[in-house]
């Protein structure tokens, strides 16, 4: 008789928080399975993309640009290639250099009132772009 009485004792809700820690522990360990080279560069490339949209270098530069934004995200992308330089190939290095580079000359370029010279976004860690 017990055969047909249903089971309540997995509720919806525990499901889904063990469906979410097998989720997590995949995760972690994908994760693991990554160089730090390709984290932080996948994470300059993502900081990269959006300051280029922010700077209005995307398909609708009216509605997207947004320079506060922008200078936040190039101050974050030059810190990290900064500090990741020494530990990423100059290879990698090199090309979120020229990016960053790109991305804070077009800052200058959209900026109404530019900033001077060394005091734009991210020039306290590259130094003066022009």
């Amino acid at each position: 008789m017990s055969e047909n009485i249903p089971d309540h004792t997995h509720a919806p809700a525990q499901d889904a928080a063990d469906d979410s820690s097998v989720d997590a522990a995949q995760a972690t360990r994908d994760i693991a399975d990554v160089a730090a080279v390709e984290v932080i560069t996948t994470a300059a490339v993502h900081l990269l993309s959006a300051a280029a949209v922010k700077v209005g270098l995307a398909d609708d530069p009216d509605s997207q640009t947004d320079l506060d934004e922008a200078r936040k995200l190039i101050n974050a992308l030059a810190g990290l290639i900064t500090a990741a330089a020494p530990e990423i190939s100059d290879m990698h290095a090199r090309s979120l250099r020229d990016g960053l580079r790109s991305v804070q000359l077009a800052f200058r370029e959209a900026s109404p009132i530019p900033d001077a010279i060394g005091q734009g976004p991210g020039e306290k860690y590259t130094g003066p772009v022009n």
